[in-house]
Formats: C-alpha cells, sequence, structure tokens
C-alpha cells in the first residue's frame, strides 16, 4: 500500500508528519511513501532527502489521493474531499472538541484513526503523539520564559557579588511539566513544582527540584487530571497564588481532555506577582486557558509588569525535532498496524490501542471508544489479626526478626576480642567506612543508584589484590579467608560492569530507527 504525505497548510504549523528517516522505516515494513512537493521544507527537510530515502515526489493531489494519508492535524473540507472512499486517515483530531468530526469521516466513508487518542498504558507510549509534543513545549516554555526574563536563570558568583539563581515554579507534572522541571534546573533555576498526585513528589525530587504540596489529591484511571470541584478549585488556587507571588517564572501546563482549561492563577493572584517576572500558560487552547490574563498565542504584558505567554503550539518552534518524533509515533503506529511487515495495513479491532483510536472505520461512525484503564487496582489491605491469634506466634519466636542480629553483634564482639592489639584500629575505620559508605549512598538520587553502584563496585579490586597477598599464608584460615575474599571480589567486580553494560544498553538505538 501507499502512503500520501500532504503539506500542512494550517497558518503557523511548520512540522510535517512524516520525516525521511520515518520514511525510510515506513518503506523497510513494505509500505510505498509519497510526500508533496515541499511538504518538509519548514521543518528543514528538503524534497532531495525524501528521494534519497526512497519517497516519491508527488503534487498535493496525489498525496491527499494515496489509500492511506498520514498528515499533522485534522484536515479542511478541500483536502478531505481530495481523499478515495475507503481510504485511511491518520492525523490528530482532538475528539474532545471536535465531536462532529465523526460523521463527516464516515459520510465520506473514511476509516480514521486518531494519533492523539493512543491510551495511557504502557504499550501504547511509543506512538503518544500528547506526550512527544508535550515533551518539547515543556522544554521550549522554559527557553521562551529565559527569553523574557530579564535575569540569568542560574545563579553565580563574580568579584562584584553574588547573583542569586531564578526561581521557577511548575503546576502540573504531566510530561511537559516534567520536561521543564529537567531543562529549568539544567540551566542552574531553583524549580518548585505542584500536582495534585501525591506520587509526583519523587519525580520532581529525581530531577533536582522541590515538591509543594496542595490540599487536593487526586487518582485518575485513565492517566488525565479530572475537573475540580468550586471548593477545591478554592483551595488550591490560593496555594498556587502564594508560591506565585515568590516566583520568577510560573509555567502552568494544566489541561483536561474534553472540558476547558481549568483556572489556574487568576486576575488578583497575577496582580501581586513580581514586576518582571513571567507566566508561560502551556494550558491555553481553543478551550480555555489556565491564567485569567492569557490572550491565546499572543505574549501580554499586565499593568504590573508581568510578561504572560499564550502561544498554543510551542512545538510549531521546533520543527524538525517535533517532526521527528511525530514521524517515529507513526513508524510505531504502523508497527502495530503491519504483523507480516508486508505492506498492508491491519485494523484489529480487538487491540484496545487501535480500538481507542478508531474515530470511523469504512464509513461506520466508531467514536466514542470504550474506556481503558490505565491505573492499577489498589492492593487490599490485609486482614486485621486479632490479640489473641497473634499472642501465640509471638511466644514461639520472641526474637523472630531479630535473633540474626543479636547473633551477628555477638560474632563481631568475639572477633575484635579475639584479634591482636594492633588490629583494633582497623575495626575503628572499618565502622566509620560503613557508617559513612551507608549516608553517601542513600542521599544519591535514586535515578544515580544503579550507574554509581555499578562503577564503584570496581572497588573491590583493592580487596582482591590484598587477598591475593595473603593467600599463600602458611595459615589455613587465612588462606581459606583469601580465597573467599577472591572468589566474592571477582563477582561484585564482574557483576557491577555487567550491570552498567545492560544499563548502557537501554539508551543504545535499534538497528530499524
Amino acid at each position: 500500500m501507499r502512503i500520501g504525505v500532504p503539506k500542512e497548510v494550517k497558518a503557523g504549523e511548520t512540522r510535517v508528519a512524516i520525516t525521511p528517516d520515518s520514511a525510510k522505516k515506513l518503506i523497510k515494513l513494505g509500505y510505498e511513501v509519497s510526500v508533496q512537493a515541499g511538504a518538509g521544507r519548514e521543518a528543514a527537510l528538503p524534497d532531495a532527502d525524501y528521494v534519497v530515502a526512497g519517497a516519491q515526489i508527488v503534487s498535493r493531489e496525489e498525496a491527499w489521493g494515496q489509500p492511506i494519508v498520514v498528515c499533522i492535524d485534522i484536515p479542511t473540507e478541500a483536502e478531505l474531499d481530495l481523499m478515495a472512499p475507503g481510504a485511511t486517515l491518520i492525523c490528530r483530531m482532538r475528539m474532545e472538541s471536535h465531536a462532529e468530526l465523526a460523521d463527516m469521516l464516515a459520510f465520506r466513508g473514511l476509516t480514521a484513526l486518531a494519533m492523539d487518542a493512543a491510551p495511557r498504558i504502557s504499550r501504547a507510549q511509543p506512538l503518544d503523539v500528547r506526550s512527544s509534543m508535550a515533551n518539547l513545549s515543556g522544554y521550549k516554555a522554559v527557553i521562551e520564559a529565559a527569553n523574557e526574563l530579564g535575569r540569568l536563570f542560574g545563579g553565580q558568583m563574580t568579584a562584584a557579588g553574588k547573583v542569586a539563581p531564578a526561581k521557577v515554579y511548575i503546576i502540573g507534572v504531566g510530561v511537559s511539566g516534567l520536561a521543564a522541571i529537567g531543562t529549568a534546573s539544567g540551566m542552574g533555576a531553583e524549580v518548585f513544582a505542584t500536582d495534585v498526585r501525591p506520587e509526583a513528589a519523587d519525580q520532581v525530587e529525581s530531577l533536582g527540584g522541590t515538591f509543594i504540596e496542595i490540599p487536593v489529591r487526586q487518582e485518575s484511571s485513565d492517566g488525565y487530571a479530572k475537573a475540580m470541584g468550586d471548593d477545591e478549585q478554592s483551595r488550591v488556587q490560593q496555594v498556587y497564588a502564594e508560591q506565585a507571588r515568590r516566583m520568577d517564572v510560573v509555567i502552568t501546563t494544566a489541561q483536561i481532555p474534553g472540558r476547558p482549561s481549568p483556572l489556574l492563577l487568576t486576575e488578583e493572584a497575577i496582580r501581586h506577582m513580581k514586576p518582571g517576572s513571567v507566566i508561560v500558560d502551556l494550558g491555553a487552547s481553543e478551550q480555555g486557558s489556565n491564567t485569567a490574563l492569557t490572550v491565546p498565542d499572543e505574549v501580554v504584558r499586565t499593568e504590573n509588569d508581568v510578561t504572560i505567554i499564550g502561544y498554543r503550539n510551542l512545538p510549531d518552534k521546533l520543527p524538525t525535532q517535533a517532526s521527528q518524533l511525530f514521524g517515529q509515533n507513526v513508524v510505531n503506529l504502523f508497527k502495530l498496524l503491519t504483523p507480516g511487515k508486508d505492506g498492508q495495513c491491519v485494523l484489529d479491532e480487538d487491540d484496545e490501542i487501535i480500538r481507542a483510536m478508531t474515530v470511523s472505520l469504512d464509513g461506520s461512525v466508531m467514536w466514542p471508544p470504550p474506556p481503558v484503564s490505565v491505573s492499577a487496582k489498589a492492593t487490599p489491605a490485609p486482614a486485621a489479626v486479632k490479640a489473641e491469634d497473634a499472642a501465640p506466634a509471638a511466644s514461639k519466636s520472641p526474637f523472630k526478626g531479630l535473633w540474626w542480629k543479636v547473633l551477628l553483634g555477638i560474632l563481631a564482639a568475639a572477633l575484635i576480642l579475639a584479634a591482636p592489639e594492633s588490629m583494633q584500629p582497623h575495626f575503628i575505620v572499618f565502622a566509620l567506612a560503613v557508617v559513612v559508605g551507608f549516608y553517601v549512598i542513600t542521599n544519591v538520587t535514586h535515578t544515580l543508584h544503579t550507574p554509581l553502584m555499578s562503577v564503584t563496585n570496581a572497588i573491590s579490586g583493592i580487596i582482591i589484590v590484598g587477598a591475593v597477598l595473603q593467600v599463600g599464608s602458611a595459615d589455613p584460615v587465612v588462606c581459606a579467608l583469601s580465597f573467599i575474599a577472591i572468589v566474592i571480589a571477582s563477582i561484585n567486580i564482574f557483576g557491577g560492569f555487567l550491570v552498567t553494560n545492560r544499563m548502557l544498553a537501554m539508551f543504545a538505538r535499534s538497528s530499524d530507527e
């Protein structure tokens, strides 16, 4: 089958749905790719690169006339009229605000898959364009804020004095929020973040930020935040206002599919922010904004000199990378749709991912899809044990959980008492090393544990050197202990490097990417 890739005509749209790299991967799956002339020009992807990748350069009518058409956003009616009945359309459709689109597509006899309707489950992550674009939005939000902010993000110590780092507050720790935290932290800012999910605290801290709790907690069944009641909204707005007045930059990221973007910063809250501070409203969309003073797609300055950036499509400002990510999402979708790798698109409606993305099928309306639950069920609490039932068990093993610690203490004391007096300082050094090592390792962020332990295990080489020097001792006890030390230290070293190698392999590119 042949895939058509038209040029985007929406004002300001700079991306292209398939890049030369993704075209090459689709061709490996057995498809032919036809790209409209100039489709990738705005993303710095010339037609010549598509030709080298094996794609064909065609006219607008030919691109839209293929059996499968892939584009970024909802086509115009004129473009839909160019599609043949029975063809398949793949693009972002924002069905939560374009419910009439399903009937329009079905009336034309089209099959349509919404790229932005992939469910929030692990298997669907490789083709989730919401996450891909949100990641870029979070990064670009920090860059836009830094451009408008009249000061450095990172602190400095200069001959003229100390410069404090900028304070950045991020509301919402989803994909875009996490990207913003990582970018702002990397630029040296002091980062704070808030989310309705308390488990987001670990993610914030792992990226170098400080988590600020709010008086509302939520659990989601579909991976997206839920709308709050008026009382909850009022309470969290107070927290947002209190934090915003201390910050140099505030980035809001709250969006609820199918609902207007929630109001996070009221006009009163913005009025009390510091002059010169910046707000980037990533919640600005067709369905509202996160601040009371946001003007969609514009940068405005309030009476108290607060700059509000309301761009609704920040990925457009990174067209090359955005196109690459979107194109790879498309490739991952076609890997799912092409089990035989023979260029034949198979829509298995029993697959929960494909069903969730299907808007229309051969002229039939398939929207909305059945709900897909993405949250794990809560683990039931263990049954309470009655005191009279627990008493006999306790009497049978009074040292349960402690006996090995007591035994270890006795053996350690016996070893110290039996050792020569000259070895006493060595025991003291060993004890101090254990304490220091414990606190050093436990204070390292969780994301660095694997590489840290994998590399530091090589220190066991020192143990091997010492054991080799003692293994030839005439004392059989010393000889045996030295041999055991050599074996255990060797396992530690090779095991550490094996873990490191496996970790690095996780980030290696596969041959088909």
